[in-house]
């Protein structure tokens, strides 16, 4: 009787397995709760808003007490002098060669990467790491040692008149090199993950190598890209480490906004400090808008394809397809 017994259990408990519930019943199956009991969530949630507000939110709002502390003319002057406005324009300058220099590389170095296989792939992979690892004081003085006057090329730069070090390019390539992995870290697993099969689809109908990136990996990776722009142009603003060290702390020349308010404080011009400190603050809260923006934009987008009927998907395939009929008929 206990064999039959036991052997009646395996049936019905392969049945149970291997049927399916109707949707009454499997509406009324509860998985176990895998979440703390409440007094634990909250104080979890407590000591995150505590942090929260001791190490963020309050020198935040320190910043802003201090730029303000002599009222908005004191603010707008400390803004308006010439070596601020100086140093206003050189970190826009900067990153305004950087980041785009390092867009073109980090999609360029995300495609070799994701889309093919090469000898040398894995030490690619980690050259791009390496500003991750290394201090940006040596990335500096990386440079110092290249372009310097007692460097391997200074006697050559001297000879014709081209400076590197302690000028805008010295601070524009060390710049370059403590940001350019953002973009290309942002878009190597994004583009791992979606293969190759809508390239190679867009090449069996006849697309040349441009028309692929733009009407069919573009669009993929629209919004990681974005995103990392985003973080490489808050880290070319906010970068002092590799700067300060081939800037020569020229004022007026060659100080962006972060080597000015070094330069200020130590100057004991705390209003003035503050108030360029707060444009950079203002340019991290302008960064962290937009990138909550991105991240809700990337969401919906992925929400309304997921609520598409299965028969007539959107998909970059087809909008290729179309794109290229079209510029078939046009030619």
């Amino acid at each position: 009787m206990r064999c039959k017994h036991g052997s009646a259990n395996v049936q019905a408990l392969e049945f149970m397995t291997t049927t399916p519930l109707p949707p009454s019943a499997s509406a009324r199956v509860r998985l176990p709760q895998t979440t703390e009991v409440p007094w634990v969530r909250y104080t979890l949630i407590g000591i995150a808003l505590v942090f929260m507000a001791l190490f963020l939110v309050l020198p935040l709002a320190a910043v802003f007490t201090e730029a303000l502390r002599k009222g908005w003319s004191a603010y707008l002057e400390a803004l308006k002098e010439p070596d601020a406005w100086s140093a206003i324009r050189l970190t826009l300058l900067t990153a305004a060669v950087a980041v785009p220099l390092n867009l073109v590389f980090g999609v360029a170095a995300a495609w070799a990467i994701a889309k093919f296989e090469f000898w040398g792939k894995s030490f690619l992979t980690t050259l791009i790491d390496l500003p991750f690892s290394v201090s940006p004081v040596v990335a500096g003085l990386i440079y110092v040692l290249v372009f310097g006057a007692q460097g391997w090329l200074g006697p050559w730069l001297a000879e014709h008149d081209i400076k590197i070090v302690f000028a805008v390019p010295g601070i524009i390539l060390a710049t370059m090199f403590v940001t350019f992995p953002f973009i290309a870290r942002e878009l190597i697993p994004l583009m791992q993950a979606q293969g190759s099969d809508e390239e190679q689809a867009a090449q069996v109908l006849g697309a040349s190598g441009w028309q692929t990136f733009w009407y069919v990996t573009l669009p993929n990776i629209k919004w990681g890209l974005i995103y990392g722009v985003i973080l490489c142009n808050a880290r070319a603003m906010g970068e002092f480490g590799a700067v300060s060290v081939v800037s020569g702390h020229i004022r007026g020349q060659t100080n962006t906004m972060p080597l000015h308010v070094e330069i200020l404080y130590n100057e004991y011009q705390s209003v003035a400090a503050f108030a360029v400190a707060s444009l950079l603050a203002l340019l991290a809260l302008v960064t962290l808008a937009l990138k909550t923006w991105v991240e809700w934009k990337h969401a919906r987008e992925r929400r309304a394809a997921a609520e598409l009927p299965p028969e007539a998907p959107t998909s970059s395939r087809s909008l290729f397809a179309s794109s290229h009929s079209s510029l078939k008929a046009a030619s």
